[in-house]
Order: C-alpha cells, then sequence, then structure tokens
C-alpha cells in the first residue's frame, strides 16, 4: 500500500534508540520511552496560503527529523508503525 500525505503531512518512521544497559539493568519495551529522531518517508505536495498559492514543505523524503514525544498520529501500514504529523510539530532537521 502506499501512502500520500495531503498538504502539510509528513509520514515519519520512528529511528530505533540504540539499547544501552548501564550497571546490566534490562529495561523493557513497554517501559522505554518513544524515540524522538524519525525517518521523513513521504510528504505532502504543501501548505495552502490565504491567497490560493502553494507553500512547498522544508522536509523531503529521506531526511532525519526530530519530534515531539507526543507529536501526531499514530498509524500502521503494511504491519508497520508509522506517524503523521503536520510540518510545524516537526522541531528540527538532523543534519
Amino acid at each position: 500500500m502506499k501512502v500520500i500525505p495531503l498538504h502539510d503531512r509528513v509520514l515519519l518512521k520512528r529511528l530505533e534508540e540504540k539499547e544501552t544497559v548501564k550497571g546490566g539493568i534490562i529495561i523493557p519495551d513497554t517501559a522505554k520511552e518513544k524515540p524522538q529522531e524519525a525517518e521523513v518517508i513521504a510528504v505532502g505536495k504543501g501548505r495552502v496560503a490565504e491567497d490560493g498559492k502553494v507553500i512547498p514543505l522544508d522536509v523531503k523524503k529521506g531526511d532525519k527529523v526530530l519530534i515531539g514525544k507526543f507529536s501526531g498520529t499514530e498509524v500502521t501500514i503494511n504491519d508497520k508503525e508509522h506517524i503523521i504529523v503536520r510540518e510545524e510539530e516537526i522541531l528540527a532537521k538532523i543534519t
């Protein structure tokens, strides 16, 4: 299934954090925080201004970004977890 976000929305896949164990304590998956780093999978055409012009997004497919812990809407596509956010919910690009 191919998903194309509408307007200024962006489809992201959270990047798994590297598991580091301090002092031999293993944290179960249910207790871990959601990673804030994500990869852009697909982007919409852009935000529509009041005058009707389309303003393109600053992110593109393949970019790595930072998002808030509780940003966006979680969706399952092809049995994989993704998140859809508005461009304004993206905090920064990672270079």
